[in-house]
């Protein structure tokens, strides 16, 4: 019977022995494109530390501003290769996280994630990038910070407000540094307003939000205006939510 053990055991650590099996160096990466780079480009490289081909079944990136591609179909034992992830930046800017699953026949771990993190410059460091009042609020204005990022030479900053009940004032503080004031006509009625702040020479648009909150559990007033999102400009910033015009009303 311990004959028959020991065969057995021995036998499955011979079969683990044989597996095939990926070794990866890394599985994430985190890059720092430089000023006007159009790519961010990822290198996972990886060996077959088994004793059978290591097949590649699929290369699938998280979005389509990422694509990934693999050196070869089939790795053989002890040899080596790369996934190549390129993320297209266009116009984001900030940290932006990508992933790549990458899926094998492998018997164990037959999908690895590959994770690609860019930290693009960004123009414009917009801080708070959210203002609010509660409703019957003393209007007070609030004050936006806006600043140019490092390598980047702002000299006028321009802000427009999707509401007539916000207007904000810009005034520069400093090299590169501004301070926006945005206050509301009254505070009466809960309503928002989209701030769209851009440089002077740049075309990307940065967005910051003014609200005015309805308290927890009070009733809103008839034709008092909801809050919906903004549409998203085409491959820029997601803006945050803006008021619709009651019935009957224009802005």
């Amino acid at each position: 019977m311990k004959t028959h053990i020991l065969t057995f055991t021995l036998s499955f650590i011979f079969c683990l022995a044989a597996r095939a099996e990926l070794k990866w160096e890394q599985t994430a990466v985190e890059l720092h494109p430089a000023r006007g780079d159009k790519q961010a480009i990822g290198h996972f490289k990886y060996q077959n530390a088994g004793k059978t081909p290591v097949h590649f079944k699929s290369v699938h990136a998280s979005c389509g501003c990422t694509a990934a591609q693999s050196q070869k179909d089939q790795v053989g034992p002890g040899e080596t290769g790369e996934i190549t992830a390129t993320f297209n930046i266009g116009d984001r800017t900030g940290t932006q996280v990508k992933t790549v699953t990458v899926e094998t026949d492998e018997a164990v771990n037959q999908k690895t994630v590959l994770t690609l993190k860019a930290i693009i410059p960004q123009e414009l460091e917009i801080s708070p990038t959210f203002v609010y009042w509660k409703q019957g609020e003393k209007p007070d204005p609030k004050t936006i910070t806006v600043r140019a990022g490092k390598d980047f030479t702002v000299k006028h900053i321009k802000v427009t407000s999707s509401s007539p009940d916000f207007q904000p004032k810009v005034q520069e503080t400093g090299e590169g540094q501004f301070k926006i004031d945005i206050k509301p006509s009254d505070t009466n009625r809960p309503i928002a307003s989209t701030l769209t702040i851009q440089s002077e020479n740049s075309p990307k648009t940065f967005y910051a939000t003014a609200r005015i909150t309805t308290a927890p559990g009070a009733p809103v007033a008839p034709g008092a205006p909801s809050i919906q999102k903004a549409p998203v400009p085409p491959g820029g910033s997601t803006p945050p939510a803006r008021p619709s015009a009651p019935t009957g009303q224009t802005h």
